[in-house]
């Protein structure tokens, strides 16, 4: 029997412990019409993924409304209603907690324990220029295809302003057949995240079809203990990502590492190799095993390359002192992306899908269009709205 409960949210944040298949949000009666400041709501659910849909629109006003999951994860882009009209949008998002079975958990650090992606709710950010919305309605879902994402600080989903990563960007553009989980952690290596149990606890989730996208590189390099290197160590790690996948049914992906924004000295126009043998090293163990590789290192180049010296800063975190709260130095990050920074390369991913002729991209929202990172998108259009959260302390990793 499915059972339904009708819950009056407020407008203040909340936690709505739920054991049913379907619960309802009502929200016509929490909104003014004069407030347009963005609210958030937790809504306690077990492990699993959920279908989330949402009427956006409202009788009082004029809406534009952007929906976030979990850690600022762009589930729906801006959507405008006019005073009167509804909108209903769909999507799934991927709840998880640390638990894999009894006596075993995952690893995570302290800074992960505040995070809204390791805990027992479902979060959800509405906010825009006007966010309304009317109601909201979650069910289990059990059909998706869920891609899980390994990685660290160029995928994890970064929970404060102004960082961003390209795994909290995908998801805006695949429809409610598609779960994104996102597992990446800053500072993590393919064997620190195999070591804190991450790749175990996606596997408990996993079923046959899904996908494991697989980002590392970057912190591997700073690994220092025997066997250490682009050719042993982190090829051997490899090799257990796709073995244990495979044996579970799964689908996996390499992606080789995004670029530094490190131009050469002399003419400022050329990106220049930072990453050692790692890619290298990928794209080898991924012909030998007939690993799909979608080849991010390249197209980051390209894309920073085509932006130059100076507007390839719009596309990581460079900021003046005092752009944010408690800031009172300038921010000077070239690995770490900012949010426009992070929706291109989240395009560039989706392409890297399409090349590989992925059965997943039949699952692609209709407004997606192809993207070349030689004609990146106009920074100076791009619109985001700030989150409440913000944090200017730096990710972990380099």
């Amino acid at each position: 029997m499915k059972h339904k409960y009708l819950l009056m949210a407020s407008w203040l944040l909340m936690s709505l412990p739920i054991s049913a298949q379907t619960i309802q949000l009502d929200l016509c009666k929490a909104q003014t019409v004069k407030s347009n400041a963005p609210f958030t709501r937790n809504i306690e659910v077990p492990d699993g993924n959920y279908k989330v849909t949402v009427v956006l629109g409202s009788k009082k006003k004029a809406g534009n409304t952007v929906v976030r999951a979990e850690n600022r994860r762009l589930m729906v882009d801006e959507v405008a209603t006019k005073k009167g009209q509804f909108k209903t949008v769909e999507f799934v998002v991927n709840k998880r907690t640390p638990e894999i079975e009894k006596g075993k958990r995952v690893k995570v650090k302290d800074r992960e324990k505040n995070y809204n992606t390791w805990d027992n709710a479902i979060n959800l950010e509405f906010t825009g220029a006007a966010p309304a919305v009317k109601e909201v309605k979650i069910e289990r879902d059990t059909t998706a295809t869920t891609i899980f994402l390994c990685g660290n600080s160029t995928v994890v989903d970064q929970p404060y302003e102004p960082w961003a990563s390209w795994g909290q960007m995908i998801p805006r553009w695949f429809g409610p057949e598609v779960s994104i989980s996102n597992n990446a952690e800053s500072g993590l290596t393919a064997g620190s995240f195999l070591g804190s149990y991450r790749l175990d606890k996606i596997l408990t989730m996993m079923k046959k079809g899904d996908y494991v996208i697989c980002e590392f590189g970057h912190n591997d390099q700073k690994e220092k203990m025997a066997g250490a290197g682009a050719w042993y160590n982190f090829s051997y790690y490899l090799k257990i990502f796709i073995d244990k996948v495979r044996a579970k049914g799964g689908n996996i992906i390499f992606v080789t590492p995004t670029q530094r924004r490190r131009f050469d000295d002399a003419t400022h126009s050329k990106i220049l190799e930072t990453h050692g043998d790692y890619p290298d090293a990928m794209r080898a163990v991924a012909k030998r095993e007939g690993v799909p590789v979608i080849e991010l290192h390249d197209m980051t180049r390209t894309f920073f390359e085509t932006l130059g010296y100076e507007n390839s800063k719009k596309a990581l975190v460079h900021y003046p002192a005092n752009t944010f709260p408690g800031q009172d130095k300038p921010l000077a990050d070239n690995t770490h992306f900012n949010p426009y920074g992070a929706y291109e390369i989240a395009k560039m991913v989706v392409m890297g899908m399409k090349q590989l002729n992925l059965p997943i991209v039949k699952y692609l929202r209709s407004d997606w269009k192809d993207f070349n990172p030689a004609q990146p998108d106009d920074y100076n259009k791009f619109v985001w709205y700030n989150s409440v959260q913000q944090d200017v302390t730096k990710p972990d990793g380099n």
